[in-house]
C-alpha cells in the first residue's frame, strides 16, 4: 500500500523573492534542474536534448492561452472583473466574474465600454461560474478587448511582454486560461536541437482552466475535488506513442497538463486496452500511489507549496526525492512558478 499523506507533506518554506515576476531574456537560458539521478544536477534548459535518448518522443500541450480577462461593468456602474474559462457555440462562455455583487441572470454586463454580454445564469460545476453570451465570436472580442490571464501571484499588469512570453512557440488551439509553462523554455534553437538529436515529437491539447491555481483546503487530500479541463489525444500522438514503445524509446511529457491528458486518455481506454484517441472533460487527481500508464519523464517548472501539482510530481518521481528537489531548488535560487526555471523528472523503473 502507498503511504497516506496529508496537505502538510507538500509544504515547504519559499522566499517571496523567488516567484518570478517576468521571464528570463531568453526561453532557453533558463535554469534545468536535472533530478533524473541520485544526486540534483544543475544545468540550463538548452541542456534538455543532451539529456534524452534517440527515440525517445516529446508530447507537449499546443494549446493557445487566449487574453481571457475583461474588465468591465454592470448597468448601476458596478465594476465586473471576468475570467473567461471556456468558449462555448453560439458566442456564449462560461466565465469568473468578481463583483461587489453578482449579476442576475437576464441582466447585461458591459465589457472594455465596447459591447454588452448577456447574463444567461449559472454554469459549470456547483454553479461556480456564469453563463454568458456574447454578441460576436468570443475569440475575436476576447483577443481586441481581453487582457493576458497571468497567474495571481504575477503582480504586475500584463504587458506586450506579457503577450509575447506567456504564449509557446508551438501554440495552436486557442482555449486555455493559463499557460502550459513547462513549454515556455522551448524554442527554435532547442526544438532544431533535439531534432538532430533524434528526439521525436508530438501534441496533445489540454485548454488550461483558471481551477489550476485553485488551493486545496482538506487537510485529507482524498477529500479534494479536481476541476475540469477539456482535452484531445489524437490518433497520430497515439500512433506516435506506440511507435515509440515499440523503439524501446521513453514519452516524455512537457508539463503537468500533457501528463494529465495522457494518463486521463489511458484511463479511458480501459485495464489492458492499448491507449486510443480520446476528446473529452478530465478531472483526473494525480497521488502519490498512482499507477503510471504512459508517461517516464516530465519537463516541468517549480510548483506552489501544497498543490495538487506537487501531488502529481511526487507521485511521478517519489515525494521523497520531489522534497529534496525542492529543498535544493530553494537553496540554489532558482526561479518559482509560471515565468520560473524547470526541472526534469523520471519515473523510478519498477521493482
Amino acid at each position: 500500500m502507498p503511504p497516506t499523506h496529508t496537505l502538510a507533506d507538500f509544504d515547504f518554506a519559499l522566499p517571496p523573492e523567488l516567484i518570478a515576476q517576468r521571464p528570463a531574456p531568453e526561453r532557453s537560458a533558463s535554469r534545468l534542474l536535472d533530478g533524473t539521478g541520485a544526486v540534483p544536477v544543475d544545468r540550463v534548459f538548452r541542456n534538455l536534448p543532451g539529456l534524452l535518448q534517440p527515440g525517445d518522443l516529446l508530447v507537449f500541450n499546443d494549446t493557445r492561452v487566449i487574453k481571457a480577462r475583461l474588465l468591465g461593468e454592470k448597468p448601476t456602474g458596478g465594476a465586473v472583473e471576468a475570467l473567461v474559462e471556456r468558449v462555448l457555440p453560439g458566442h456564449e462562455v462560461w466565465a469568473h466574474l468578481r463583483a461587489s455583487k453578482s449579476p442576475r441572470a437576464g441582466g447585461t454586463v458591459r465589457f472594455a465600454d465596447a459591447f454588452d454580454a448577456d447574463v444567461l445564469g449559472r454554469a459549470g460545476p456547483e454553479d461556480a461560474l456564469f453563463h454568458l453570451r456574447f454578441p460576436d465570436d468570443p475569440l475575436v472580442l476576447l483577443a481586441r478587448h481581453g487582457h493576458v490571464p497571468l497567474p495571481p501571484y504575477i503582480t504586475h499588469d500584463d504587458t506586450s511582454e506579457d503577450e509575447a512570453r506567456y504564449q509557446t512557440v508551438f501554440a495552436r488551439h486557442p482555449g486555455a486560461v493559463a499557460a502550459p509553462t513547462a513549454a515556455l523554455h522551448f524554442d527554435d534553437t532547442v526544438l532544431a536541437a533535439l531534432a538532430a538529436r533524434g528526439v521525436n515529437t508530438a501534441a496533445v491539447t489540454l485548454h488550461v482552466g483558471a481551477g489550476t491555481f485553485q488551493p486545496v483546503r482538506v487537510d485529507n487530500i482524498a477529500e479534494h475535488r479536481m476541476h475540469s479541463e477539456w482535452f484531445e489525444v489524437g490518433a497520430s500522438t497515439v500512433a506516435a506513442i506506440a511507435a515509440t514503445r515499440a523503439g524501446g524509446g521513453r514519452v516524455v511529457a512537457v508539463g503537468t497538463t500533457t501528463l494529465r491528458a495522457l494518463e486521463s486518455a489511458a484511463r479511458q481506454a480501459g485495464p489492458g486496452q492499448a491507449l486510443a484517441p480520446y476528446t473529452g472533460d478530465t478531472d483526473i487527481f494525480i497521488t502519490p500511489g498512482f499507477d503510471f500508464r504512459v508517461v517516464d519523464l516530465l519537463v516541468t517548472n517549480f510548483h506552489l507549496p501544497k498543490s495538487t501539482l506537487m501531488m502529481l510530481v511526487s507521485a511521478l518521481a517519489g515525494h521523497a526525492q520531489v522534497m529534496a528537489l525542492y529543498r535544493h531548488a530553494v537553496e540554489s535560487r532558482y526561479r518559482f512558478f509560471s515565468y520560473g526555471d524547470a526541472m526534469l523528472l523520471q519515473r523510478p523503473a519498477a521493482a
